[in-house]
């Protein structure tokens, strides 16, 4: 396990302390906790963008976000991205 080393400003110190004790828990779970989230975001986001610049098909949007089809699909209709054309269609059959 690598190890990370940052400087933050006091005032997200201090946010991260009030986190610690309100999840009652170490500062390194935290951080890594608080990582995890934050990067399975960005993944997500990034497969939405992707999928709706058409760089992408559904089913790759998915392995990026780390998720189902069937639950990106769900997302993707929240964010109203649409992923549903004849040649994202072709694409997406092709792939299952």
């Amino acid at each position: 396990m690598g190890t990370i080393s940052a400087r933050v400003p006091d005032d997200l110190e201090a946010e991260l302390e009030e986190y610690l004790e309100a999840e009652n828990i170490e500062r390194s779970t935290a951080v890594r906790k608080l990582l995890t989230e934050g990067l399975g975001e960005w993944r997500r986001e990034r497969a939405l963008s992707l999928l709706d610049e058409g760089r992408v098909t559904l089913s790759r949007a998915a392995e990026i976000a780390d998720t189902t089809v069937w639950e990106f699909r769900q997302l993707a209709a929240e964010r109203d991205v649409s992923w549903v054309d004849d040649d994202r269609l072709s694409d997406d059959i092709d792939d299952i």
